[in-house]
């Protein structure tokens, strides 16, 4: 387990008050600090922008509508992330602020771009603090709650572990506010989740997040199936995250239904296909029959068809048998300029490089 996703919601950063609650932050961050020390990749994903809105602008009465919730979040933004930038620079730790919508992560082009940001951010040792875009999305595009966006992300990044803190111990067979019968569900298997734990999960949201318990079992529904573990559990056990991390069964958990390798390789076979292909020489395909190697510039002796930067392209050889399908890291006109070249020329031949190969070794799948 090396990669980690900590989604925080609004009820654990003001620990149930209306304001933010640095204490409790404080006890996050340096859990989070302890464990990317051990050599762990996290990105947060932080509810919290409105309200810190609400608190900065003196908990105005305002109407629930978009635009003044997107107010809200405007103002609220540069402070949440003030915090975090403070908090985590007393372990002299830097953090990036990411803005996502629904759209960055539907569109293949813009996952991309924002897989590859999260990527260079995770590999400088930089904790991205993801939240959605509320400026500036609209409903359509809207994700509608970090829940869901953190699921989103964790496929992103494909995460070996998904933490969500609410305000709750865990999903129960019942709301537990109402129902002192209600018990714990310690871990929710099978491919699909009982109709009972939907319908008591409710639709309802808790004091000023936009999600509940309804939207987590969602978003942990939509992690498992690509290949990510999730626990739901409460932000205020001390020590919660690294408990978490080291195995100790706090919460709900909800086990992989794939791995992120097989995730990937479904999206591959089941994505749509453009017309591009490959053409590479008798090295080239030999290396790649072996089934642990990219395909590098230096093997292609022909690109057809078009594509994309992102989609899906055949690879054949000199023979015309199609020997792969893999997620191209060029479009077609770069990759036509950088043919037959070593990688070290892509930068110089392009102006700009995405990396070494057209396409790597973890999105190419052998036909």
């Amino acid at each position: 387990m090396n990669r980690i996703v900590v989604k925080i919601g609004s009820s654990t950063l003001t620990a149930g008050t209306d304001e933010l609650s640095l204490p409790q932050i404080v006890s996050l961050v340096g859990q989070i600090v302890l464990l990317k020390e051990q050599g762990y990749h996290i990105v947060v994903v932080s509810s919290g922008a409105m309200a810190a809105g609400l608190e900065t602008l003196g908990y105005p009465e305002l109407p629930k509508f978009i635009p003044a919730k997107q107010m809200l979040a405007a103002v609220g933004q540069p402070r949440l992330m003030n915090v975090y930038t403070n908090l985590f620079g007393i372990f002299d730790v830097n953090v990036a602020q990411v803005l996502l919508t629904r759209l960055d992560l539907s569109d293949r082009r813009r996952y991309l771009n924002a897989r590859n940001t999260l990527e260079a951010l995770l590999t400088q040792g930089v904790i991205p603090v993801v939240n959605e875009n509320d400026t500036v999305a609209t409903e359509e595009i809207r994700v509608g709650d970090n829940d869901n966006l953190s699921a989103l992300v964790s496929n992103l990044i494909e995460a070996d572990l998904l933490i969500m803190l609410t305000d709750k111990q865990g999903v129960f067979t019942a709301d537990p506010d109402k129902d002192q019968d209600a018990e714990l569900i310690p871990e929710v298997k099978g491919e699909s989740i009982p109709d009972s734990l939907w319908q008591a999960a409710g639709k309802g949201t808790s004091g000023i997040g936009t999600g509940g318990m309804y939207t987590k079992i969602q978003a942990a529904d939509l992690a498992r199936r690509s290949g990510t573990r999730v626990v739901i559990t409460k932000g205020s056990i001390p020590e919660v995250i690294t408990r978490v991390v080291n195995g100790e069964l706090l919460g709900t958990r909800f086990e992989p239904l794939v791995s992120n390798l097989e995730s990937r390789k479904r999206y591959i076979l089941a994505g749509q296909k453009s017309n591009g292909v490959i053409v590479v020489d008798t090295g080239a395909e030999d290396t790649l029959r072996k089934g642990k190697s990219s395909l590098l510039p230096v093997g292609v002796v022909q690109v057809e068809g078009e594509f994309e930067r992102g989609e899906t392209v055949a690879i054949k050889n000199e023979g015309g048998q199609e020997i792969a399908l893999g997620l191209a890291n060029y479009d077609v006109k770069s990759m036509k300029l950088i043919q037959g070249h070593h990688s070290a020329e892509i930068e110089e031949l392009l102006g700009f490089t995405y990396g070494d190969e057209l396409i790597h070794h973890d999105n190419l799948i052998l036909v």
